[in-house]
């Protein structure tokens, strides 16, 4: 089983970091597909309150619930503050979507045993 598998069939609560209530973007597209899968979304975004049916929080240590897996849709220099928080908040997986790429992060989460997906 690879590492994208093992994520995907080992969480069920998702935090989408920059989940945007767009449906053109591909952060809302692909929640939607998750959603319709059976994973719980939580958007984590502070320039909207709701999306998808589900309210949106400004950051991941604002979620009241424990979280699976972080699915970060923001740009590459965006990312060390989302996989600190990652990390402090305890999440299982991070995966960074396309494009999104940050060494320095992915080192330090799986120093933290935190497995990575990045740029895919």
């Amino acid at each position: 089983m690879d590492l994208q598998e093992e994520q995907l069939r080992n969480s069920k609560t998702i935090a989408v970091v920059g989940l945007s209530d767009n449906p053109d973007r591909d952060s809302y597209r692909v929640s939607k597909y998750m959603q319709s899968q059976g994973y719980r979304i939580i958007p984590v975004n502070p320039m909207i309150d709701e999306v998808l049916g589900e309210k949106s929080y400004p950051d991941l240590k604002s979620v009241p619930v424990p979280i699976d897996m972080v699915d970060v849709f923001r740009r590459s220099e965006l990312v060390p503050p989302v996989v600190d928080e990652a990390i402090e908040v305890g999440v299982k997986y991070i995966w960074m979507q396309d494009g999104v790429i940050n060494e320095e992060s992915k080192t330090k989460a799986e120093a933290a045993g935190i497995p990575v997906v990045m740029d895919d």
